[in-house]
């Protein structure tokens, strides 16, 4: 399907010519948006807005565009894209840091216009749904994720807040630190729902809005305990229903502070969940009206010191979910690195032995590129690099898993994918290569082509390792045989008896430690 963005333009800043030939490399449609003229028609889906980030931008004009595109787009995500000068990133973009674009309201900083393909599959791929986002500007406040009790907590409440404050720091992700709170809580203090809402960010100055996040419907009259299982269960069991923040919520969130009022007869206590001075969500508890449903001192006491490692576990979810991301993701491309395809391969190979399928790789190595380097620096050979990376994810299934494999190496492997369908797809992106004229973000019209290997499981390969170096090797054949061309890989000299694959002596290809596909 063929996204569609709109290019924002204003009198002061045309789009730049390297955005739209980017997109349009990348099969992605583009509609101009002036900001002083209305609103382009909504025939279409809309992914996001792109504006260029260029030298004379400031921050004050900045929060002028997002007051005029949330008046044209209510609540359609902007990108941001800096424009080099001169071969060099502007003086302004290094001024304002990505961390303060984003503090701004820009979903997402490209900082060449080649990234914004595979930035625009990111965020295809991980639409706004509650995610903790910090908000830097709000003032600083004592933190600290140590659990301290008031006096007045009891003995049994102790030993509950202790086993949930040590059950959120193993957590595995967010979504579970969210269940394993709520759970918790219920076992603690009486209320019939609790809820956790997200900061989202709203581009309309001084509106904090709320994304619901989690919440948990407790049973009147069930006996919860902090048993041996609790915390497995809890996390298997709970139900997530979809709720709407009380105005309580959204007063807390804007006084960053509890906030405790009954609302269409109910009690609503709602707390800031605060970590490293940021405001990540709010905390919000509900009761049903009966004749003792006021919430005590001690039990907002309880509430409140809680909130502080709830909120700490949420934000380091975050971070592992981050630095796990970032781990797996080539710094220059924005693609997979080598270390994701290990094992993305392990698992596809075990699901292809499954179901009885086949798993192609296509091996990709581009030709001559030590002479753009050479010629042009090191970094018009990076722009390159990325502006193949663009060219290569429009042409595979989202399904499809495009790896930079190192250097000038690419690697695509091809779930369910035969022989035939598998050359199909490496010639389409061979031509496209080849067509293509490369800027090397400085106008440039650079040639390039790439010389193409293709292997699949099983018919030339039975592991991981072995499917990489068969497509490898028949990548070298095109080379050999004048480049820019495609090459599949000879049959396989293993053959299957009994018990199992037995290995026939045939030339082994050595590939660097690093890249073993265990």
């Amino acid at each position: 399907m063929t996204k569609h963005v709109i290019l924002l333009t204003d009198l002061n800043h045309a789009p730049a010519a390297d955005i739209a030939a980017c997109l349009r490399a990348a099969g992605i449609a583009i509609t101009e948006q002036p900001l002083d003229g209305p609103a382009v028609a909504r025939d279409h889906q809309w992914l996001c807005l792109i504006y260029a980030i260029v030298s004379e931008t400031r921050v004050e004009e900045l929060r002028k565009i997002f007051r005029r595109t949330s008046e044209l787009f209510p609540r359609i995500p902007v990108v941001g894209c800096r424009i080099y000068q001169t071969g060099q990133l502007s003086s302004n973009a290094v001024t304002l840091a990505t961390d303060v674009l984003k503090s701004i309201g820009f979903r997402a900083v490209a900082d060449t216009p080649a990234q914004l393909p595979a930035l625009l599959r990111q965020l295809e791929d991980s639409p706004p749904t509650g995610e903790l986002k910090p908000l830097p500007e709000f003032e600083r406040r004592p933190n600290s994720a140590a659990l301290s009790l008031p006096q007045a907590a009891n003995d049994d409440q102790a030993r509950g807040a202790f086993m949930l404050s040590a059950s959120l720091h193993l957590a595995k992700n967010q979504e579970e630190a969210g269940r394993i709170a709520l759970m918790g809580l219920a076992r603690l203090i009486a209320a019939d729902c609790w809820s956790i809402y997200t900061i989202e960010r709203d581009p309309r100055p001084d509106v904090i809005a709320l994304q619901h996040f989690i919440s948990y419907n407790s049973v009147r009259d069930e006996k919860l305990s902090f048993d041996d299982d609790w915390q497995t269960r809890c996390v298997a069991e709970v139900e997530s229903p979809t709720r709407t923040a009380s105005k309580v919520a959204h007063e807390a969130a804007t006084a960053i502070d509890k906030v405790e009022k009954n609302e269409n007869g109910h009690p609503i206590l709602a707390l800031p969940l605060i970590s490293e001075d940021i405001l990540l969500g709010i905390l919000e508890i509900i009761r049903r009206p009966d004749g003792s449903c006021e919430f005590s001192e001690a039990e907002i006491a309880l509430l409140e010191r809680l909130a502080i490692p709830i909120a700490a576990a949420l934000q380091n979810s975050v971070r592992i979910s981050d630095a796990e991301r970032l781990s797996h993701t080539d710094d220059l491309t924005q693609l997979h690195n080598a270390r994701y395809l290990r094992q993305f391969l392990v698992n596809e190979t075990k699901r292809a032995r499954r179901y009885n399928t086949n798993l192609a790789a296509v091996f990709l190595d581009l030709d001559d590129f030590k002479r753009i380097n050479d010629l042009h620096g090191h970094l018009v050979g990076s722009h390159v690099l990325m502006e193949v990376a663009s060219l290569i994810l429009p042409s595979v299934r989202d399904t499809d898993c495009v790896v930079r494999y190192g250097g000038d190496e690419f690697v695509v492997i091809l779930p369910e994918t035969a022989i035939d369908k598998a050359h199909h797809v490496a010639e389409r992106i061979r031509s496209k290569l080849d067509s293509h004229k490369f800027s090397g973000g400085r106008r440039l019209k650079l040639d390039l082509t790439a010389s193409f290997g293709i292997a699949v499981f099983p018919q030339h390969a039975f592991s991981p390792q072995q499917l990489i170096a068969a497509a490898d090797t028949a990548m070298y054949e095109a080379k050999a045989s004048g480049k820019n061309c495609v090459r599949i890989a000879r049959s396989s000299r293993l053959q299957e008896h009994e018990d199992g694959p037995v290995h026939l002596p045939t030339p082994f290809l050595k590939i660097p430690d690093e890249k073993l596909i265990s």
